[in-house]
């Protein structure tokens, strides 16, 4: 994946980072819970006072028709003729809350008899009310009327009207009262919307007191973070504060007890990691002297191994190859220990590579079996003993397990230097490429038996990373192929002090492929 397009990821996936966040998931409870109790409390409110106002307003104006209407009927002729019931229309209109009458007589079904016949009539009154209004009860003891006065809401031209009727006489008129509620809707609408600022209102309140309570839950959760990476980065001595006795009170003090058992742990294991470092050191040095003078006998041995009793021959020439395999293992081991110790270091110089990978293929006699594609002028800043190390452990490995011919290839990229080493033979099994740098491993499965030691190529890495560079393994076309990628110029050198503990010095190593 490129630079543009983990940054094009990585800036696509903020904002979801953001909400997924402790802090905005807290506000987003607070601001819901406190959302559902400001319109549960809000709703209940409007119908609990838009029941009241509307019943206090009906009950009023339902009341005042009948208490004039009572009183203005009796004064009506019978045989009522239009402008008689026309004036009991306005009559009862006029008793100043603002209400119209319609009055509607059987016996004069031509006649419009209101107080406001421009505007209301018997056809504005509901046929379910007319119904109602117009149907006769039985008449008992807990009902001494056989008419009542019934009502209902309903939208004329767009604005809410209270309509209630009654029959004055089972022989005589019936009345309805057109009541206009417009007022109480502007006041519910203005309860309604004063409702809702206050619901705005405890959203916002409820927002900022999320925001203050998970500002005091989220710093100490914010300071176990920091602590956890400083303690990820190696700051084993990163502690806590302890405040208070609450939960997160005990999490501080368990992640402390966690960082100081792993500071224990970590620095046990340093200490077993520097005994075993030093032992391997201490080993290799003592056994360095002894093998000394046996490789000084072995190479006698060898010169006359001609000479010798056949019988002897085989057992001298043994001893002389398990003697030097012997001598090989100590020296990969005291390098393995620089590494490790961090003594390691780069003797530097500008050399064409072309001309080190020669001088490695002639000094061991590889030249009839390597094809070597290496342009001149590709020159690096690397210290040519260990690159002469990587190359024979490179090659001779290939040679060994590949076989011939071998091919080595080197080109130069912006700012580095890049050497192919490539086999003719069966490649390395999937299972074994993430392990082959690894340190005493042998595959023996895929390939002839290795007699070598296994440190070979994870001396090759750490002798290509303290370049700077590094090696990777796969399997071409046919047969395996090593990638050695190196700067131009290596890395500048740690400071002083910071060399490990200072187990082994470096020396001067010249030797053939492990």
């Amino acid at each position: 994946m490129t630079d543009h397009q983990t940054t094009a990821r990585r800036f696509a996936a903020g904002p979801w980072r953001r909400l997924r966040s402790l802090r905005v998931r807290l506000i987003a409870v607070f601001a819901a819970v406190a959302l559902l109790a400001a319109v549960s409390a809000s709703g209940i409110a409007y119908w609990l006072n838009r029941d009241a106002v509307l019943k206090r307003a009906q009950d009023t104006a339902l009341n005042d028709f009948r208490v004039s209407l009572s009183r203005n009927v009796s004064e009506l002729p019978l045989n009522a003729s239009c402008p008689d019931l026309t004036a009991l229309a306005s009559t009862v209109a006029s008793s100043g809350l603002s209400y119209d009458v319609v009055v509607a007589d059987p016996a004069h079904p031509e006649c419009t008899a209101s107080s406001d016949p421009g505007q209301f009539t018997l056809a504005d009154v509901p046929a379910a009310l007319q119904s109602t209004v117009a149907r006769q009860r039985e008449v008992t003891e807990n009902n001494p009327y056989p008419y009542h006065l019934y009502w209902q809401r309903q939208n004329l031209a767009g604005q809410p009207f209270l309509i209630g009727g009654t029959k004055v006489v089972p022989t005589g008129p019936t009345a309805y009262m057109f009541k206009s509620l417009e007022n109480e809707r502007k006041d519910l609408n203005t309860l309604g919307w004063s409702l809702a600022i206050a619901t705005l209102l405890a959203l916002i309140g409820s927002a900022l007191l999320a925001q203050a309570a998970s500002s005091t839950v989220l710093r100490p959760v914010k300071r176990l973070g920091d602590a956890a990476r400083r303690l990820g980065q190696g700051h084993l001595d990163t502690r806590l504060e302890v405040e208070g006795g609450d939960e997160l009170a005990d999490l501080a003090r368990t992640f402390n007890r966690a960082a100081e058992s792993l500071h224990e742990q970590v620095e046990e294991l340093s200490a077993r990691e520097a005994q075993s470092r030093r032992f391997v050191a201490d080993m290799s040095h003592e056994l360095r002297t002894p093998l000394t003078a046996m490789t000084a006998v072995t190479d006698i041995l060898e010169d006359e191994a001609e000479s010798l009793d056949p019988m002897i021959a085989p057992a001298v020439r043994l001893v002389v190859s398990e003697t030097r395999r012997l001598s090989d293992l100590v020296e990969n081991l005291m390098e393995v220990t620089r590494f490790d110790a961090g003594t390691a270091k780069l003797v530097a110089d500008e050399v064409d590579m072309a001309d080190l990978i020669m001088s490695c293929i002639d000094g061991r006699a590889w030249y009839d079996a390597v094809e070597l594609d290496a342009p001149r002028g590709i020159l690096a800043v690397v210290d040519p003993r260990r690159l002469d190390v990587v190359f024979a452990n490179l090659i001779g490995n290939a040679l060994k397990h590949g076989g011939s011919p071998v091919r080595v290839k080197v080109r130069q990229t912006a700012g580095s230097v890049v050497i192919e080493v490539s086999d003719s033979g069966p490649g390395i099994p999937e299972d074994v490429l993430p392990h082959v740098f690894d340190r005493f491993y042998k595959a023996d499965r895929g390939r002839a038996r290795s007699e070598g030691s296994g440190l070979g190529l994870s001396i090759a890495m750490a002798n290509a990373q303290i370049h700077g560079g590094t090696i990777t393994a796969a399997n071409g076309e046919v047969g395996a192929v090593f990638t050695l990628t190196l700067p131009l110029a290596p890395p500048p050198p740690p400071n002083e002090g910071e060399t490990g503990d200072g187990l082994v010095g470096d020396s001067a190593q010249d030797k053939d492929a492990t």
